[in-house]
């Protein structure tokens, strides 16, 4: 998006909390509410409203905005990026997601990818290939992450205690062997097999899961369209828009 002429008013869908908030004000910047068919869509609350934002409306560019006011309001904040969406002078970054493929289903992730163990008290054993090369055989734990570089700063990094900007990051949770993390090329093929059951998949925030048993497999992989973030940093605490001219290899 950069700045335009608009004789009608911009179609945005809501998703998040308080979303009175925010529906209250879209007149005043040139907005209307529209969930069915809109052009872009707002989320309000934080990460997990953007999650949920990008699973129900794959495709379309999307604000997040931080439901950080102590006041019970909509902060200025929020109001200054609203305008700005209003006159179209948001410009849009893309952000690399990456999918599970498993029982039959595609699940896309713009945070992570997650296997866990889903009996507690029983560690899942698994092993794991990358490009049709394995990387050392029988792992037991709780299972594994794969992160996006959005999603490095929630669950990976609470494994791995680290960040990363490029490609996806594989991290190992609570391996009874030390198994180290480790960021591969975004085009990255990573392939996992179940040796001992039952685990379970899953992605982001979203409800649904894939269970999984002895010699099943599934697939991380990058998705073929990535998610469209318009000011993306409002929700790492920052105030400015990233430009049109950064380059998707510095995300």
């Amino acid at each position: 998006m950069g700045s335009r002429f608009r004789e009608t008013l911009m179609r945005v869908a809501l998703v998040g909390t308080d979303l009175n908030l925010i529906e209250e004000v879209l007149p005043l910047h040139g907005l209307e509410r529209d969930d069915r068919s809109p052009e872009a869509v707002v989320s309000y609350g934080g990460d997990g409203a953007l999650l949920g934002a990008e699973r129900d409306y794959p495709g379309i560019p999307k604000l997040g905005l931080r439901n950080a006011s102590d006041e019970g309001g909509l902060d200025n904040q929020a109001k200054r990026f609203l305008e700005r969406l209003g006159k179209g002078e948001l410009f849009e970054t893309p952000v690399l997601k990456i999918e599970a493929v498993c029982g039959g289903k595609t699940l896309a992730a713009l945070n992570d990818v997650i296997l866990r163990n889903e009996n507690i008290t029983s560690a899942v054993r698994f092993s794991v290939s990358i490009n049709g090369k394995s990387q050392g055989g029988e792992i037991v734990g709780d299972g594994l992450v794969a992160a996006t570089p959005f999603g490095s700063s929630a669950y990976y990094r609470s494994i791995t205690h680290s960040l990363f900007q490029v490609g996806i990051g594989l991290a190992f949770n609570n391996s009874t062997e030390p198994v180290d993390h480790m960021v591969l090329r975004e085009d990255s093929l990573i392939e996992v097999t179940i040796l001992r059951g039952p685990a379970i998949v899953a992605v982001d925030n979203n409800p649904e899961r894939v269970s999984l048993l002895e010699g099943d497999t599934f697939l991380v992989r990058k998705s073929s369209e990535p998610a469209r973030i318009l000011g993306i940093e409002t929700l790492r605490r920052h105030e400015h828009v990233i430009p049109r001219s950064m380059p998707p290899s510095s995300l």
